[in-house]
């Protein structure tokens, strides 16, 4: 095992078998092996690029500067077919492999691919014939012409409950939406189109009165549509432009029926929190990879420090977290590929594959977490020095928890999907198989439980009970693929 640590195709070659056979990944993983490390490290380095909101004339063109081998990087992944291979071969999977082997080289560079393919797969599936025939082919392009893709829901109030906090307004015309407001946390911000939550000017006022809009960055006159006030300076993932988004009589065109706006957020959601699973399982393993490496190379009290059993059970310890992880982040993923073309009203397996994705995108996002801190560890003082690289995982890392929901929004999701569709008792059906029979049971006995509580009882002692059931899931799908 400890070898294939080393080669992210390889460990998925591993885990998943043919699934990860095709050439193109190789090739994938080769280039980022002679040039994609140091385009990656160069920029981390810059620190966050800048925004040129102005030409030479005076015109307002918002344009991000980033060196040139940036766009290179970037457009490594659309070539490579990180959105045209899903919709050439009619499955998420090869998003998800060439995901996983970008996660393992830049989890940052992750996110540009995974929200351009949470707008393709709206815009394809819900958008209007004419819609889709204006802007579809430009993002499915395979050379450097290709557009991107956005998702833009959060605004100044915080992104969890959404129907108290977009305060972005959709107007109805004759041949198009305006929309009008503020989005604070807008990831690849410049893109060519983006996917917005906005509440309809004659909805409720409430999350039933939101809608998912198509938002492209230039009008039909040539003129921006949308304007960028400010570069967000995070603490990682630099190689994503987060901004702040100012719309003001954006054009935009609805995406599905007016009533269906909540689902399609969080089917755009899902697509991305199971991006953000695959992409933290990743980047852990080359948090491990870094330190075991390491390990082999230092030497302390006569020998390796890898060799001295405290390290070594360490290390043993972290390659099974690995592979529950993996294991866990990868069945979302399966799931979501049979479930990823299904429209409202949704068949009863996709609150199975909710819970999942929603266990995987809080059990994966911590275990990435501590793992690069215990990689830094490892390093001891010089871990700390970005000189060497291995803070920029945890710098990285710590970004994976928020992005798509924080841990308290992924418990009470998954809280609510038990509680009100019965999506545990999918869980345990669909586990049962593989589970070693005792604690199958004692686990099942622990959910419906605490599902029992008093409301706030309930609430208050979810976060234990949600890590034991992500834990025992990851684990026992660990033990299927042995």
């Amino acid at each position: 095992m400890e070898q294939s640590i080393f080669s992210p195709l390889a460990f998925l070659r591993r885990c998943v078998g043919d699934v990860a056979q095709s050439g193109y990944l190789d090739e994938y993983q080769g280039w980022w092996e002679r040039e994609g490390k140091r385009i990656s490290a160069a920029v981390d380095r810059a620190g966050t690029p800048w925004l040129r909101m102005f030409d030479s004339v005076g015109k307002r063109v918002d344009e991000i500067l980033y060196p040139p081998d940036y766009w290179q990087m970037l457009r490594r992944g659309y070539q490579a077919g990180v959105v045209w291979r899903v919709f050439a071969e009619h499955s998420l999977i090869p998003h998800y492999l060439l995901g996983y082997l970008t996660s393992f080289y830049d989890a940052g560079l992750y996110c540009p691919y995974t929200v351009s393919l949470s707008t393709a797969v709206p815009l394809a599936k819900y958008g209007t014939e004419a819609v889709k025939a204006r802007f579809l082919p430009a993002m499915l392009r395979r050379d450097e012409t290709v557009w991107q893709g956005a998702t833009w829901m959060t605004e100044i109030g915080g992104g969890s409950d959404l129907g108290a906090t977009v305060q972005t307004t959709a107007v109805q015309a004759a041949d198009c939406w305006y929309l009008s407001g503020d989005k604070y946390f807008a990831s690849n911000v410049g893109a060519e189109l983006a996917v917005v939550a906005a509440r309809l000017a004659s909805g409720p006022a409430d999350i039933r009165g939101l809608g998912l809009f198509l938002v492209p960055r230039y009008r039909a006159d040539g003129s921006l549509n949308y304007t960028i006030r400010r570069l967000k300076d995070k603490i990682g993932t630099r190689s994503v432009p987060t901004g702040e988004v100012e719309l003001r009589y954006s054009e935009a065109y609805l995406l599905g029926l007016a009533e269906w706006g909540i689902y399609l957020i969080l089917e755009t959601l899902n697509l991305s929190r199971v991006a953000n699973s695959v992409g933290s399982v990743a980047l852990a393993q080359r948090a491990l990879a870094d330190a075991i490496d390491y390990a082999h190379r230092r030497q302390a009290f006569g020998k390796p420090i890898a060799e001295h059993p405290l390290l070594r059970h360490q290390i043993e310890k972290r390659v099974v977290a690995l592979e529950a992880a993996f294991a866990l982040a990868w069945e979302a993923v399966r799931l979501l590929d049979q479930l990823w073309q299904a429209t409202p009203r949704y068949p009863e397996q996709y609150h199975l594959f909710r819970l999942l994705a929603h266990l995987a995108k809080y059990w994966t996002a911590e275990y990435a977490v501590q793992t690069a801190k215990w990689a830094m560890e490892i390093y001891g003082g010089i871990g700390t020095l970005a000189e060497f690289g291995v803070e920029r995982w945890l710098r990285d890392a710590m970004i994976l928890p928020i992005w798509e929901g924080t841990p308290h929004r992924q418990i009470l999701d998954g809280l609510e999907v038990m509680e009100r569709k019965g999506a545990h008792r999918m869980l345990f059906q669909y586990l049962a198989p593989y589970a070693q029979p005792e604690a199958w049971a004692a686990m099942q006995s622990r959910v419906e439980a605490h599902l029992a509580l008093p409301q706030d009882e309930k609430e208050a002692g979810a976060e234990d009970l949600f890590r034991e059931l992500a834990s025992f899931t990851a684990h026992t799908l660990r033990m299927r693929g042995l």
